[in-house]
C-alpha cells in the first residue's frame, strides 16, 4: 500500500509540475509547449532588438538586463547575440562576449567573474534523447505528443577565456583560470588552471608563469 501511495504521489507531482520546473528537476520536458515558448519569446524579441542597434548606442547594453537571470555591473556583448531563455543564465562581473554568442540556456548556465568569450562561442545547456521516438514523438502524461528535451547545467568558473568557435555542451564544469583553445568541443569537465583544447576537448597542461607575456608590455 505504501508503494502504491508513493507512486500516486509521484504521478500527482508530475501532473502539477510546470515544464520549466521539470527542466530544473533534470526531467524530460516538452520543448514546444506554450509555457516555455512564451518565456523564450521575450529573450528572442530582445535579442533581435539588441542586434539591430548600433554598438555605440548607450541604450544597447542595458537590454541584456531585461531578460538575463543575473549579471554583474560591468559587462559587454559585441553582438549579434542569441539567447534561448536568457533568464536561465547567471553571469558574474567583468564579462565580455565577442561576435555571434549563442547561449542555449534551456538548463541553467552559471558563469563566474572575468570571463571572456571569443567569436562564435556556443554554450549548449540542452540535449535530446538518443531514442528517436522519445526525441520526436514523446507522449506525455496527458496524452499529447511533442518533441522532448532534457537540459544539464553548465558551470564556468572565474577568469576563464573561451576562444573562438568553441562549443560547450550541457553537463560540463569548467574550472577557474582555464583557457579553452579555438575550435574545441567541450564534453567533459576541465580542472582549474589548465590550457585545454581539441575535439573532444581535453586538458593539455597547466598554465604557469612561463606563459607570461609581460615582456611584450610597452611602458
Amino acid at each position: 500500500m505504501l508503494l502504491i501511495s508513493c507512486y500516486l504521489c509521484y504521478v500527482e507531482i508530475l501532473r502539477i509540475m510546470t515544464e520549466e520546473e521539470k527542466i530544473f528537476a533534470g526531467m524530460l520536458f516538452d520543448a514546444r509547449c506554450k509555457e516555455l515558448r512564451d518565456i523564450k519569446h521575450k529573450a528572442h524579441t530582445l535579442c533581435r532588438k539588441f542586434n539591430a542597434m548600433d554598438e555605440y548606442d548607450s541604450s544597447r547594453q542595458p537590454i541584456i538586463k531585461e531578460f538575463i537571470g543575473a549579471i554583474g555591473e560591468k559587462y559587454y556583448f559585441q553582438g549579434p547575440i542569441q539567447f534561448n531563455y536568457g533568464c536561465h543564465t547567471f553571469i558574474g562581473e567583468s564579462f565580455f562576449a565577442n561576435f555571434n554568442t549563442t547561449i542555449l540556456d534551456d538548463g541553467r548556465i552559471y558563469i563566474g567573474d572575468h570571463v571572456m568569450l571569443g567569436p562564435n562561442v556556443s554554450l549548449m545547456a540542452s540535449s535530446h534523447p538518443l531514442i528517436a521516438q522519445e526525441r520526436i514523438a514523446m507522449q506525455y502524461k496527458d496524452g499529447h505528443v511533442s518533441t522532448s528535451e532534457y537540459a544539464p547545467e553548465i558551470h564556468i568558473g572565474n577568469n576563464v577565456w573561451i576562444a573562438c568557435n568553441v562549443v560547450v555542451c550541457g553537463g560540463v564544469t569548467i574550472g577557474n583560470n582555464v583557457v579553452i583553445g579555438a575550435g574545441s568541443v567541450v564534453v567533459k569537465d576541465i580542472p582549474d588552471n589548465y590550457l585545454a583544447y581539441g575535439n573532444p576537448c581535453r586538458p593539455i597542461r597547466l598554465i604557469t608563469e612561463k606563459d607570461s607575456k609581460m615582456d611584450l608590455l610597452v611602458n
